[in-house]
């Protein structure tokens, strides 16, 4: 049998009762962690251009639930514009182990695809654990940074397989359908890294066509529609296609023995992930020590090398940008706000730090190096050092193993309530926001997925 086969039979015949209840909760933390951040990120103009996208197509009253907005839209639209705006801001959840970001296309599917089908909470379960399994096996298995090497995005690529699969799960897809919607959205995976050159929004918009087009392959599936049934592993298939250096065994290794959501982190930091442990490692050395932003001399961080060419090069670049994007993607920027405001959120990735002569003059301490002793515990680990020097010649050093939000240093489900909050408070009010958490928490319980999906509103 061939490995996409018997993915698609193992994704086929799961049910919510396999499911441990440690990997039910991990689907409620990450659920809430996505409708926050989609939320907040809808006020972006990035999201903001695609609702305008959807209303100038005659869409806006029906249909799933655009969250943040008063407006709805067919299923498919309805996640292109959820997953772009819960990838605007940096904030999503990530896998290390395949470097993508995988709730920004999963959750927009479950969410749209429930509202078609009134499916209850169980089921969503069911579909996000498959989306998530998916999406992260096969970003392993290509090997991230190979992949990253030849310009493509694993969220957007990966991601249109772990939409495809959600949505066929959702919409009852039998076996032989499932694997024609994965071979459909195999012709339909892609996401340039090109953005990088100048800060555009291109991989915001990522997740969103990446749900889009799982939802289109499930539907034309779900008619007849067929895929080549060897997507994955074939001569022409996504794994010999998209990398030089794939290992299909990962796709399959240890399949139902455990499941690959329990590995996702979530972010504390509004940047890219390959900046979050440097940030942590600055941030503590600061704290620690009481050092002032006056007091730092060389800031020296030690970086992985797959991150290098997306927070580090072109340096011309990241030590001048000019867009929210740019900031996003700097390792000299997130490094001097961290120095300068003992934080990396938000509040410090805005246009008046991109023109503040204090955080430029910062920057120009900053340097950042290879580190082959760093990239032994990649993927699996995304460890960063931290040298920081001073005035009076004093040198404090730190190297984190795991980053503030992966799995084995993780935000309790207090801290999350608490970014949840500050995320969507702009959006929704106290109360609403109360109902949204208490909804999720008791997730499978839903009888109809399409009652949590109308608090999302701001009708």
């Amino acid at each position: 049998m061939s490995e996409t086969k018997t993915m698609v039979n193992f994704c086929s015949r799961l049910s919510y009762n396999e499911l441990p209840a440690e990997v039910i909760d991990k689907v409620k933390y990450l659920f809430l962690d996505f409708l926050g951040v989609a939320a907040r990120g809808s006020l972006t103009e990035s999201a903001e251009a695609v609702r305008n996208l959807v209303k100038d197509m005659g869409h806006g009253s029906k249909g799933s639930v655009i969250i943040g907005s008063n407006m709805r839209a067919p299923l498919e639209y309805a996640a292109l514009a959820n997953g772009t705006a819960s990838h605007s801001l940096e904030l999503d959840d990530v896998s290390n182990e395949a470097s993508a970001h995988p709730g920004s296309v999963i959750f927009p599917t479950a969410l749209a695809a429930s509202e078609l089908t009134g499916c209850d909470g169980k089921r969503f379960v069911e579909a996000v654990v498959l989306g998530y399994e998916v999406m992260i096996r096969l970003g392993k298995a290509l090997n991230p940074a190979n992949h990253y090497a030849r310009g493509f995005h694993p969220t957007a690529t990966c991601g249109a397989f772990g939409a495809a699969t959600a949505a066929s799960k959702i919409l009852n897809l039998d076996a032989e359908q499932m694997l024609s919607a994965l071979g459909i959205v195999g012709s339909k995976a892609a996401g340039s890294m090109e953005f990088l050159t100048n800060g555009a929004w291109t991989k915001r918009l990522h997740p969103g066509w990446a749900a889009h087009s799982g939802i289109i392959a499930a539907l034309l599936a779900r008619r007849g529609f067929t895929g080549p049934a060897t997507i994955v592993e074939g001569k022409f298939g996504f794994l010999y296609a998209y990398s030089d250096s794939s290992d299909l065994g990962k796709f399959l290794s240890g399949l139902g023995d455990s499941f690959e959501i329990m590995k996702v982190s979530v972010k504390p930091h509004a940047c890219c992930r390959y900046k979050q442990g440097a940030i942590d490692g600055i941030l503590k050395i600061m704290s620690e020590n009481k050092l002032r932003a006056q007091e730092v001399d060389k800031v020296i961080l030690g970086i992985l090398k797959a991150g290098f060419p997306i927070i580090v090069e072109p340096s011309e670049l990241k030590y001048n940008p000019q867009t929210i994007v740019d900031a996003q993607f700097s390792m000299p920027f997130g490094a001097a706000i961290a120095v300068l405001y003992g934080k990396a959120s938000l509040d410090q990735y805005t246009l008046r730090n991109l023109q503040s002569k204090e955080v430029k003059e910062i920057m120009g301490r900053v340097s950042c190096v290879l580190d082959p002793e760093l990239d032994k515990a990649y993927p699996e680990r995304w460890p960063a050092s931290v040298e920081i020097a001073t005035n009076d010649g004093r040198h404090f050093y730190a190297r984190i193993e795991h980053p503030k939000g992966d799995p084995e240093n993780p935000l309790s489900w207090q801290e999350l309530v608490k970014k949840f909050n500050e995320l969507s408070s702009p959006v929704f009010s106290r109360d609403r926001r109360e109902r949204i958490i208490s909804e999720v928490r008791s997730l499978e319980t839903e009888e109809n997925i399409s009652n949590l999906a109308s608090l999302l509103s701001t009708w």
